[in-house]
């Protein structure tokens, strides 16, 4: 390990140093220091207008549909003059999307960003009560959405004073929402120009994706929004620099860099990494409606994806299902991700049979714009279990319950500071007292460095099972578990004891066709974990597990569920 740390250090230094395309200079933000990139754009408008220059390259494709870029600038554009001439939206105002993935979600969101709006991505799955609290709590002026979320909403949208556009068929006959497709008939050609923000104004407002029942809306400026997006560039650049032999074998396989969209765009994982970067690179992106995993090996043998990236459950499907082996699947796929808190053991065995794969990992969250650590290409094969490298721009703590450092190779709460943090949480200053003091973000995520520098992703805190004052690791219990040959997915979390204080429970889902016992599943925890990480209570469950949209557990569900 200490051979691919000292390579990663050594190209790090040479791709941030002066001259250099990731070149990093120093502001003084509120009396400290803060890096950023020099040569990342200043505002969204100027970053959305660079992937004009990819003219009638394919972009995106979408249920048989597909759209060049040239296509898809004249849908923007055409839908930015009917928002701000037609409809009254001027910069600061907030635009909010909601719809499944598919290409108008990208058009709503572009256009809005050209005239210096804020978009406000709303969660899709959201049901009527979800949908127009979000809509009441960043006071949106316009709501661009699908038939299905207009028909939930509609009954709101008078009270909030939010007009509405419908991309999909006619507006419904009794509402007042306007047709897309009539909006840009009748718009004029051209880009709209002349658009004036400033680096610290609004850009951007994201939802947290957490399991909570009250969603935060999640305010980054144009300055957090463009270094987190040109942090992305320094990631690929990272990893070519120390992966040499995954680049060659990625350029011989002569395939244009395609990647499979299934997690959704109202998700940093889904807007940034994918849907913003290949609009800056002129990559394609193949949108899935909806996760299905037999699906999505089907798109990647017929369009050749060369990239899938989601949530480690969605891999762990992915690498699951019986058609993943099939050279023609192999042939083009040249990278795999998975963010959050690590890759189960199974998926890295899985992974590292897998030849010339730039396939890596992070941890970032919402409120830093998805940017804190990365790992890929070579020194993710070397080191797995690791999120990596923290970002040249952000500075890392791990903290003990009082906000003190730790010393390295200790656990406690990983704080970041950093231009990819978010300013706070829209209108919402309680809450952004507690996840923000005094330019730290509270991740809420317990870890550790090692000696090498790399961070290590333990548990949520709350995830953090105390049962007779030893502290279990509900993620440590869930890759052990995964182990199994039997299980397909895994819960473990923390059910009340009167003696213990806390007990260890899980929850397992067996693969289809596979018989599995309560019995089974204990002696196997038994033969790898410590007796006191071994689960008091084990349910053996017949259906998936419940999922927020981009993959994240529902443990508050399941300890509902399982608790009586």
């Amino acid at each position: 390990m200490p051979e691919i740390i000292a390579q990663l250090k050594t190209a790090r230094a040479a791709l941030t140093a002066p001259g250099a395309p990731f070149e990093m200079i120093e502001t003084v933000v509120e009396g400290r220091a803060q890096k950023r990139y020099r040569h990342a754009f200043a505002t969204l408008p100027a970053f959305l207008d660079a992937g004009r220059a990819h003219g009638e390259r394919e972009f995106m494709v979408y249920e048989g549909d597909r759209w060049t870029f040239g296509r898809f600038y004249r849908a923007a554009d055409a839908l930015a003059h009917g928002l701000r001439d037609t409809l009254g939206v001027k910069p600061g105002d907030r635009v909010a999307i909601a719809m499944r993935n598919r290409p108008e979600w990208a058009v709503g969101f572009v256009a809005a960003g050209l005239i210096g709006a804020v978009p406000a991505p709303l969660n899709s799955f959201g049901l009527e009560a979800e949908l127009s609290d979000a809509l009441r709590t960043v006071d949106a002026r316009v709501l661009i959405c699908d038939v299905d979320r207009y028909t939930r909403v509609v009954g709101h949208l008078a009270d909030v004073d939010c007009k509405a556009i419908v991309v999909d068929g006619d507006a419904p006959a009794h509402g007042a929402a306007l047709a897309l497709g009539a909006l840009l008939e009748n718009a004029p050609e051209g880009a709209v120009g002349g658009v004036a923000v400033a680096p610290d104004d609004a850009a951007l407002i994201l939802f947290t994706s957490g399991a909570t029942s009250h969603p935060k809306g999640v305010l980054s400026t144009h300055l957090a929004l463009c270094q987190s997006l040109y942090n992305l560039d320094f990631i690929g650049a990272l990893a070519a620099q120390t992966s040499p032999n995954v680049v060659k074998a990625m350029m011989e396989r002569g395939f244009a860099p395609t990647t499979l969209t299934a997690v959704p765009l109202f998700h940093v994982s889904g807007l940034h990494a994918q849907l913003l970067l290949s609009l800056r690179h002129g990559r394609r992106l193949v949108l899935m409606h909806r996760w299905d995993p037999a699906r999505a090996i089907d798109l990647i043998k017929a369009e050749r994806i060369t990239q899938f990236s989601g949530a480690p459950s969605m891999l762990l499907q992915v690498l699951a299902e019986p058609g993943f082996n099939d050279p023609e699947v192999l042939r083009s796929l040249g990278g795999l991700g998975a963010g959050g808190a690590g890759l189960p053991q199974r998926a890295i065995g899985q992974l590292n049979r897998l030849p010339n794969m730039m396939s890596g990992a992070g941890f970032g969250m919402t409120e830093s714009n998805g940017v804190g650590a990365g790992i890929s290409g070579e020194a993710f094969y070397r080191q797995p279990t690791s999120a990596g490298m923290v970002s040249p721009l952000m500075e890392l703590r791990i903290a003990d319950l009082d906000g003190n450092p730790l010393a390295a190779g200790e656990r406690g709460e990983i704080w970041l500071r950093g231009a990819p943090v978010m300013q706070g949480y829209w209108r919402n200053p309680e809450g952004t007292a507690q996840a923000l003091q005094d330019g730290w973000l509270r991740t809420g995520d317990v870890g550790y460095v090692d000696g090498d520098g790399c961070l290590f992703i333990v548990d949520r805190i709350k995830d953090v099972i105390n049962r007779n004052g030893e502290k279990i690791a509900a993620a440590e219990v869930e890759s052990c578990l995964l182990q199994h040959p039997k299980i397909m997915e895994s819960a473990v979390f923390s059910l009340p004891d009167d003696v213990a204080g806390e007990q260890v429970a899980a929850v397992v889902v067996p693969k289809p066709s596979s018989s599995l016992t309560v019995a089974e599943v204990d002696a196997h925890v038994r033969a790898l974990l410590a007796a006191y990480k071994v689960p008091s209570r084990i349910f053996v469950r017949h259906e998936a597990l419940p999922r927020n949209p981009t993959g994240k557990l529902r443990k508050a569900d399941l300890k509902q569920q399982y608790s009586s």
